[in-house]
């Protein structure tokens, strides 16, 4: 996909900015997504002619690369770690056990997602929160469909293991650690 006017650039930035500003909020600090989501454009309109039919995979991918170069420096693999909001419990009432339940729940994925390596975050967050087919999810992280769909196979396994019953009653995942 060759883009020759400022037109048809801009209707890829518009086609395709929120998905990658997601993208960005969830792995990077608040402060630095605009720089980063600005860096990735850029680097989008540098090489705007050499850009695949469907970006949205490629510009992820530079997003990521954005990031990675941004925090190698201090710590190269806090470019991978996804935050996730942990549930406010702050001036809520218990109406049911339901909702007991649910925040159980939460509070033990939560504890088994700062388990994983941020390697496996990435690969599940792929999945789940981009939606993105192996195909582009390998495009992202530079490997093959085949090595992305083991690392995504091996990353939900380690969360299973991590959620059974067995794993919950273990030290590590203790939220006090």
């Amino acid at each position: 996909m060759s883009i020759d006017t400022d037109a048809q650039f801009t209707d890829v930035y518009r086609a395709h900015y929120e998905d990658v500003l997601r993208f960005v909020r969830r792995r990077a600090h608040p402060m630095n997504v605009d720089d980063i989501v600005g860096e990735t454009f850029l680097a989008a309109w540098r090489r705007r002619r050499e850009l695949p039919e469907n970006p949205r995979a490629w510009l992820f991918g530079a997003a990521r690369n954005v990031m990675l170069n941004a925090d190698r420096g201090m710590r190269r693999q806090s470019a991978l770690v996804v935050h996730i909001q942990q549930a406010t419990l702050i001036g809520c009432h218990e109406p049911a056990a339901d909702a007991t339940d649910q925040v159980d729940s939460r509070i033990d994925l939560v504890a088994a997602w700062q388990c994983l390596i941020p390697a496996d975050q990435e690969v599940l967050a792929l999945h789940v929160w981009e939606g993105l087919e192996a195909r582009d999810a390998a495009t992202v992280l530079g490997c093959t469909r085949a090595a992305y769909a083991m690392r995504l196979t091996r990353a939900k396994r380690r969360l299973a293991g991590l959620l059974s019953p067995a794993a919950q009653a273990s030290p590590a995942l203790s939220l006090t650690n």
